[in-house]
């Protein structure tokens, strides 16, 4: 008896630690706007791949189409001030960038590591499609922003005010591990 109480503690115990550790591997999304953020769209998980970092998304409540989706340089999703307006998520800085080439990309080019592809959203808001980007490691992303964008990203610097998908529409804070 006491041997099978102390098998179960255990199995019980590995059990915990196993969702702990995977805790770090995801993030939660919000929808964001220049008031703050506001309710949970669901979760986005990452897995380190021979190819790459995959993202795993489990969404509801987004606009149906193509998204801009892209890990921005900071590990906010607060509103601040651009251009002399509040605008939503503008604490996550710009897309990550660590060689600062300065382009937005595809996620296969030569810009920013944090131009990832487009995710696609259902007609009923849900985004469950998986998003390879190529160039990146979880441990890139850890302490960053992951970001959806109002409209599709056209992986271009032009138009300036929408070369990277418009408006920010959902932000989460991925974890340091």
């Amino acid at each position: 008896m006491t041997r099978t109480i102390t098998l179960m503690s255990l199995c019980a115990a590995l059990a915990a630690c196993a969702g702990s550790a995977g805790a770090a591997n995801s993030v939660t999304l919000n929808a964001v706007s220049s008031d703050g953020t506001g309710d949970a769209l669901g979760t986005v998980r990452f897995e380190d791949t021979e190819h790459g970092l995959v993202l795993h998304p489990d969404l509801r409540g987004l606009a149906p189409g193509f998204h801009g989706f892209h890990v921005h340089e900071n590990a906010s999703c607060e509103p601040a001030e651009k251009d002399g307006e509040m605008t939503a998520a503008a604490a996550a800085g710009s897309h990550f960038d660590p060689n600062n080439t300065g382009s937005h990309d595809t996620a296969w080019g030569d810009g920013h590591l944090g131009d990832l592809p487009g995710l696609y959203v259902a007609s009923d808001g849900s985004a469950t499609h998986p998003v390879l980007a190529p160039r990146l490691r979880m441990a890139d992303i850890q302490n960053r922003a992951l970001m959806i964008h109002a409209g599709g990203d056209n992986y271009s610097d032009m138009p300036k005010k929408l070369g990277g998908g418009g408006a920010r529409v959902a932000c989460g804070v991925i974890a340091g591990g």
